[in-house]
């Protein structure tokens, strides 16, 4: 089972029609190629891979609005699934850099909603009571943006009654990629949690189609602009089990206000 696929909401450059004029498709081939040699000797120069990604988005778009195979847009474009080819890509398709949008919109909003759970929906629904309950206690002391982000996420899956499990695959601290049961992963894109919570994790993976796709993230909310930018990059349809809480964390990624 593959995951449903959706167009161009949101989009300024779902499809581009002409290769820009800069470029042949020989020079895109040969960028592409570069880019998985770059993969696959381990060490790279960030901006380099920027750039090379900025440049062959006519290439990436064709291939994934075509319908290309997974496994093939892995081999192809290795860099698709790593967070600096899919900032690239989603910055391309909707004209905003995808975590610096993140981060300014939770920097603005995330303190008063972490403050209206706490105050009111915990008082009126058990289940944001009861998550708030059990974060404090995961959370402990420990201070932050990514923190904060952390309580969001999982008191918007309470206070929408949605499924955790489909958002998020809990594994052992030590497990590696081929450790994983990806029978058990949904199709759409997961986050894997190697760690007993969000807290305590120093690192996370990625899933799409129950397989494993980035198995080197080390910060929480790397894993979910990856996770959030694979919906739009890839033309994902959002899962019926994550639709409000992942329609709620479009607004901060496209920097729309909450009555929007």
């Amino acid at each position: 089972m593959k995951a449903s696929v959706q167009d161009t909401y949101g989009c300024v450059k779902w499809d581009m029609k002409l290769m820009p004029v800069t470029e042949t498709l020989e020079s895109q081939n040969e960028k592409k190629e570069k880019m998985k040699i770059l993969w696959e000797q381990g060490t790279f120069n960030p901006d380099e891979v920027k750039e090379l990604m900025e440049t062959t988005y006519y290439s990436q778009r064709k291939a994934i609005n075509n319908g290309t195979a997974l496994q093939t847009l892995r081999e192809e474009w290795p860099f698709l699934f790593h967070e600096i080819g899919i900032s690239a890509q989603y910055q391309e398709l909707t004209g905003l850099p995808l975590t610096e949008t993140f981060l300014k919109s939770v920097g603005k909003k995330g303190k008063p909603l972490l403050n209206f759970m706490a105050t009111v929906c915990a008082n009126k629904t058990r289940r944001v009571f009861e998550t708030l309950t059990k974060l404090k206690f995961q959370r402990g002391q420990l201070e932050g943006c990514s923190d904060d982000v952390k309580d969001m996420v999982l008191l918007l899956l309470s206070y929408f009654n949605e499924d955790e499990a489909t958002l998020f695959h809990y594994t052992e601290e030590t497990n590696q990629a081929a450790d994983i049961q990806v029978d058990c992963l949904p199709v759409t894109p997961c986050i894997i949690v190697c760690g007993a919570s969000c807290y305590s994790a120093n690192r996370f993976m990625l899933s799409i189609d129950g397989k494993i796709v980035n198995d080197k993230i080390v910060q929480f909310i790397a894993a979910i602009n990856v996770m959030f930018g694979s919906y739009y990059c890839l033309n994902i349809h959002y899962p019926v089990k994550l639709r409000s809480t992942l329609e709620f964390l479009q607004r901060y990624h496209n920097a729309l206000s909450i009555t929007d």
